[in-house]
């Protein structure tokens, strides 16, 4: 909770400093009253938004049985409430969890990872998000990927200002504007990046206590990398704020991104969890590529 009300206070200062520089304390009052009712909206509908993004459609038992009844015997072995559980239409195997806390928590996970990953693998694909559950990191994420949005939106009215709007109240003037749309954006993928990363090595940590066998999660992560690398996220393309949500990074990547990854370099978090097995296979043997099954 304390990281999220830190997290909330960076966001809001952030607001108030891009406002200041398009309109001076004008524009930054009229961002602090922006700030206070999107963090209260963030609070209790970020969640929402999210998985409105994505087109997540809610399942249940009679849905597909053997992905409900996995969800259901991992959140008891994480002593957590059986979250809600969501279907997303994408070819590309991935997967996030959601919610402002355990009781109203839910996970989504795409077409593209039933067809894609074997039954162990899934499992601890759906134990690193449960981890995450019980870590309480959702709510903290998902309000980020949120306002990160936000933040954006925030930058297009400065361009938007800079070729059209009257700059003479900005105290900057026009070179306020640009740095409005060059800065805002920036701190926003900063912000994600300082949230991010640890908690992945955290849940994978988790994730693999959770379900019983690391390697089933390294072996995940490995397919997941690759299929990620090759296959389109279309939703995720559209919504880059939200990247950091998912357990592999949804988006291609490119030269640049590599300074503003959301996600740890994804050999170290295959050989942290190869380290927790022992001296056994490497990650990517033989459940690899195995057919999923029946889900139902």
């Amino acid at each position: 909770m304390a990281r999220t009300f830190m997290l909330l206070a960076a966001m809001t200062a952030l607001f108030l400093a891009a406002g200041w520089l398009m309109g001076g304390e004008g524009g930054m009052l009229i961002a602090l009253v922006i700030a206070i009712a999107m963090n209260a909206f963030a609070w209790w509908n970020s969640d929402k938004v999210v998985l409105r993004m994505y087109n997540a459609q809610e399942i249940g038992r009679d849905d597909a049985p053997g992905l409900y009844d996995m969800i259901e015997r991992l959140a008891a072995r994480a002593e957590l409430p059986m979250p809600k559980v969501y279907m997303i239409d994408e070819a590309q195997p991935n997967a996030f969890a959601t919610g402002r806390d355990p009781q109203n928590a839910a996970v989504a996970a795409t077409t593209g990872l039933l067809n894609r990953l074997s039954q162990q693998e899934v499992a601890g694909v759906m134990a690193h998000e449960l981890a995450h559950i019980k870590n309480r990191d959702t709510l903290t994420m998902t309000v980020t990927a949120t306002i990160a949005g936000a933040v954006g939106i925030l930058a297009n009215i400065a361009s938007f200002q800079m070729l059209f709007g009257d700059n003479r109240n900005n105290p900057l003037g026009i070179v306020g504007v640009i740095a409005t749309m060059i800065l805002a954006p920036l701190a926003a993928t900063l912000v994600q990046m300082a949230i991010s990363r640890a908690r992945e090595y955290e849940a994978d940590e988790l994730g693999a206590r959770i379900c019983g066998e690391p390697l089933w999660l390294a072996d995940a992560l490995a397919g997941l990398s690759r299929d990620a690398a090759r296959i389109d996220n279309r939703h995720a393309e559209k919504n880059p704020a939200t990247a950091h949500l998912f357990i592999v990074n949804p988006l291609h990547a490119r030269a640049i991104d590599g300074l503003f990854a959301t996600h740890p370099p994804m050999e170290e978090r295959i050989r942290r969890l190869q380290a927790m097995a022992g001296p056994r296979r490497p990650a990517g043997g033989s459940f690899a590529g195995r057919s999923a099954g029946p889900w139902g």
